[in-house]
């Protein structure tokens, strides 16, 4: 256990850190599964529906700095990919 003042705050913002991290993480896979599910099932429209969902969603959490930008563009782009090749 920590004993300075800045290691317990150091603790405390990893904590906070983690929980907001998992729940971007979690938000992201049902984002993306969500899309997918749509292409599984040979549903353009809604496919594309979903798409566009995931896309500001993605993009929301480059903004929030939880993902970089780079990796964003990669995911948006390979789901992009796949609706259209439906």
């Amino acid at each position: 256990m920590a004993n300075h003042k800045s290691a317990l705050k150091r603790i405390r913002q990893t904590e906070k850190r983690t929980e907001r991290n998992r729940f971007y993480r979690t938000r992201l896979k049902n984002i993306v599964k969500a899309v997918r599910a749509s292409i599984e099932e040979g549903n353009k429209e809604e496919a594309a529906a979903a798409l566009k969902v995931a896309n500001k969603q993605i993009h929301k959490f480059v903004s929030k700095g939880f993902l970089k930008k780079e990796t964003a563009s990669r995911k948006v782009s390979r789901l992009q990919q796949a609706v259209n090749n439906i």
